[in-house]
């Protein structure tokens, strides 16, 4: 079975929820490491959400229009010429014509003649023809993607975005959506440490980054001779610039490979001699877009073979919406995964959001919530080397996934208090001058400028892990992505307390976290296992689905539950059916527990939680925490969570 038939559509025969609230060459070119010109792409803004300003708080999603005036702005003819475009629209409703495709539930129009960016999938990649009657609505072309024929980012008045979604080929529309942004005792706690002493650094393999952008001029991020591993930088803000000035990506790469050369070692990454791959979709506010987002996947795939492209680092998100069916940034990270690179998704931060009740359950981010990608959590190394003192940090967000309900995170990493890259005079360096590292620390003289700054959340978490896969490719370079999500799950740590209280120390307000597989998924990441491990999956390492029973219990669902159309089949090629088996529990452990219940749950019967366990049912309705397109949050914790 080939990984472009791993997954077409879901379909689930159990109870399906609605979402919620309701070809060519890409533009971008290829640009040197280091200034100078640059091109432009264009992007809407996102909020960044890692944890280091106490005053940031979520805000609600909203669509920006471009910036070309008012609807009194439009001259009496293109005015006139939009109403007859509407009226056209009106006709082809009333005449009863099919409905080709779908709006996202999401899109909300306000003013019927601003302009707005949407994302159009088409059922096939399309022509001249279905290209001109989408153009004839008004819209035009903004981008287009290489990898991604399917897909094209177009302007429009969004009064007319309906009208463009009953153009037959028109699979599916959405706004071009906001993103936001999600060492020594990180390196010794998940064993990487040694491995690196064993030759296993990464060498050889490259890894994207898409972020905010990374400080190629770091002496951590160069070679023994003074070669940046940077290997190459392209924007993707319309901003004509691949340095970072939010300050965020560089910190990533350095969790991902910084050698620690500023620090005598001491701040060194989880695969320090990999080649990084600069792909900006973050701004100096840490904004960015869907668009921006695949258009840097797109060019993660064109740019593969020439940098050994193996693994593809997202430490950003954003609410979920759609199904992964129709999510486009699921569909592009899909694609990635298909042409054989391991990608690496940030949970999220909201794991303390209860506005729905939910107690942090349902909170993870898109495009976390795809069943091929990655998904990692952030424990919390409360200070030591040793993993068995550590807890998972409150905030960090909690599966199933809304809408499809898989069994989310993957696995956890370190990602509280995390220190790595400072980049001077960077947004997050100038708000949180605090959290800069003592130079004295890591024996460098009092009154040097610091060269690392610590940061907490999923983001930082999500970089270890990539590093890991990187270290087990360069160990074998055969190894499929299914094969490395495969064997980082099942040689994870499975050992954890029933439960853990943290107290947010700005706030005073608790919060207790239990250790079920919807909080630390199959375990805490463990590289040293994971190398001496030789298992090796021969099928689709797709991250399992739960139900929830009339009876109000949770169940994984068995094989003739859940299908994904006729090119998959749980029982002959599901890669934890054969190898690891589900029955055996050797995945996600023996047992494990759901909100303060012990539970058995890995064979296909097996029960997650209890009827009555706190916001179970929650998630499972029509309703959930982000069905008006916003989330609460409690305070950021600068210093991290204690």
């Amino acid at each position: 079975m080939t990984k472009k038939c791993a997954r077409k559509r879901l379909q689930h025969r159990h109870h399906r929820h609605r979402p919620l609230g309701g070809a060519g060459a890409s533009a971008c070119q290829p640009q040197p490491v280091g200034p100078g010109p640059r091109p432009s792409h264009g992007g809407d803004h996102l909020s960044h959400e890692d944890k280091t300003s106490p005053s940031a708080l979520r805000q609600p999603l909203q669509i920006k229009p471009l910036s070309v005036g008012t609807p009194s702005a439009f001259r009496a003819p293109e005015e006139h010429r939009l109403k007859r475009i509407f009226q056209l629209a009106l006709a082809i409703s009333v005449a009863g014509i099919a409905f080709a495709g779908q709006v996202s539930p999401d899109f909300k129009v306000t003013n019927p003649f601003a302009p707005v960016t949407i994302v159009v999938q088409f059922s096939t990649p399309p022509g001249a023809a279905i290209l001109g009657q989408v153009t004839s609505t008004g819209a035009s072309t903004k981008q287009q993607f290489k990898h991604f024929p399917k897909f094209q980012v177009f302007t429009v008045p969004a009064g007319l975005v309906n009208l463009i979604a009953q153009i037959p080929g028109v699979k599916y529309v959405s706004p071009n959506r906001p993103v936001k942004k999600h060492l020594d005792l990180t390196t010794a706690t998940v064993g990487s440490a040694i491995a690196n002493l064993n030759g296993w650094t990464g060498q050889g393999i490259g890894v994207a980054v898409l972020d905010s952008g990374i400080d190629y001029n770091n002496a951590d991020l160069k070679t023994s001779s003074g070669a940046s591993r940077v290997v190459y930088s392209q924007d993707f803000t319309g901003e004509n610039n691949t340095m970072d000035l939010f300050g965020h990506g560089s910190h990533v790469a350095g969790i991902i490979g910084g050698n620690g050369a500023n620090s005598g070692g001491k701040y060194h990454g989880i695969a320090p001699g990999v080649n990084l791959i600069n792909l900006r979709v973050l701004d100096e506010n840490g904004a960015g877009s869907d668009a921006a987002v695949i258009a840097a996947i797109d060019q993660a795939i064109e740019l593969q073979a020439t940098y050994n492209i193996r693994v593809m680092n997202l430490s950003l998100g954003r609410p979920i919406y759609d199904d992964v069916t129709s999510d486009p940034l699921c569909l592009a990270v899909e694609s990635a995964y298909q042409a054989g690179i391991v990608v690496v998704v940030a949970a999220g931060n909201d794991g303390r959001d209860n506005s729905a009740g939910n107690q942090g359950y349902g909170t993870i981010n898109s495009p976390g919530d795809d069943p091929l990608v990655i998904t990692v959590g952030a424990m919390k190394t409360e200070g030591t080397t040793d993993r068995g003192d550590d807890l998972i940090a409150s905030y960090s967000s909690k599966g199933p996934t809304l809408i499809d309900h898989f069994v989310k995170p993957d696995l956890v990493a370190p990602g509280n208090i995390i220190s790595s890259l400072r980049v001077p005079g960077s947004t997050l360096d100038v708000q949180n001058p605090g959290n800069q590292i003592n130079p004295t620390v890591y024996g460098a003289p009092a009154n040097s400028p610091s060269a690392y700054i610590s940061m907490n959340g999923t983001s930082m978490a999500t970089p270890v892990v990539a590093g890991a896969a990187a270290l087990l490719l360069q160990q074998n370079p055969a190894m499929t992505p299914d094969q490395v999500k495969a064997r980082l799950m099942l040689t994870a740590s499975k050992s954890f307390p029933v439960f853990s209280i943290a107290t947010d120390a700005t706030t005073g307000i608790s919060y207790t976290s239990y250790y079920d597989a919807f909080t630390v998924g199959a375990g805490y990441l463990d590289v040293q296992a994971a190398l001496n491990s030789t298992a090796l999956s021969t099928g689709v390492a797709i991250s399992p689905v739960v139900i929830f029973n009339a009876n109000g219990s949770l169940s994984m669902v068995s094989p003739d539950q859940f299908a994904w159309d006729d090119q998959f089949a749980w029982d002959d090629q599901f890669a934890w059916d054969d190898q690891f088996a589900w029955d055996d529990s050797t995945v996600f452990g023996a047992s494990t527990v759901v909100n303060g219940s012990n539970v058995l749950m890995l064979s296909s019967s097996s029960i997650m939680a209890q009827k009555g366990t706190a916001g179970c049912s929650a998630i499972w309705s029509s309703k959930s925490s982000w069905d008006n397109g916003t989330t609460s949050s409690t305070s950021t914790l600068v210093k991290g969570e204690k």
